[in-house]
């Protein structure tokens, strides 16, 4: 931590792994997005190009796994999720600095600024096992149906 002042170092770092965690997300889904969206267009030229059945097969396994991956991993709703925390953090951030909206008339602008952070880091925290729990649900349904 560089500064002498743990709230703001708090909100920094946080800002910074919440950016990095949207663009880590947003990569992983749009690759295997990407990947599906390929393997689906390559299927039917691959069936009618004549070549081994087993070829198209192999795509359609691809596809299943990509889209398994994301299912389970829930690449777009942290990247959605993460983007949408850090651009929070920013915003207390900017007003906190510029002592507007509600700190402009806060008595203590700093502690009310380290509420706000917890706050959203908490409320991100709560969407990220509500997120996983729900993932677990789909797992043990198509375990139970499989």
């Amino acid at each position: 931590m560089s500064s002498q002042d743990p709230t703001m170092d708090r909100l920094d770092d946080q800002i910074n792994w919440y950016d990095g965690g949207s663009r880590n997300n947003q990569q992983l889904y749009k690759w295997l997005k990407g990947t599906s969206i390929l393997a689906a267009v390559l299927v039917p030229i691959v069936a009618l190009s004549g070549a081994p059945p087993m070829v198209a097969a192999l795509l359609g396994g691809l596809i299943a796994i990509a889209e398994g991956i994301q299912s389970l991993n829930q690449y777009h709703s942290n990247w959605i999720g993460y983007r949408s925390t850090a651009e929070a953090l920013k915003h207390e951030k900017f007003l906190y600095l510029a002592k507007a909206g509600d700190y402009a008339t806060a008595k203590d602008p700093h502690a009310l600024l380290a509420e706000r952070i917890e706050s959203l880091i908490s409320h991100e925290h709560a969407k990220w096992v509500s997120g996983r729990q729900e993932a677990d649900k789909t797992k043990q349904t198509a375990k139970s149906l499989g």
